[in-house]
């Protein structure tokens, strides 16, 4: 499961990354690095970008750039939306 895969309130750990993107090799040195914990928000009305909420800030990412990242949910963990 990557990141692209998500459901609003969904609560995960990032297992994986797939480093080959320019744009993923930033999105690293803003935390989402092997083992962050981020929460999912919501996806566009188009679908694209994707809204995740990291360390207490929200940041954004294209469907391609989020499939590079593989994800384990967190059981027990899923934020109601709106909170």
């Amino acid at each position: 499961m990557t990141l692209k895969d998500l459901k609003s309130g969904d609560r995960v750990r990032i297992a994986a990354v797939d480093p080959s993107d320019p744009g993923v090799q930033r999105l690293m040195t803003l935390g989402l690095v092997e083992g962050a914990e981020l929460t999912f928000l919501h996806r566009s009305l188009g679908g694209d970008p994707l809204e995740f909420r990291i360390h207490g800030t929200s940041i954004s990412l294209r469907q391609d750039q989020a499939r590079r990242f593989r994800v384990e949910r967190l059981e027990g963990n899923h934020v109601p939306e709106g909170e």
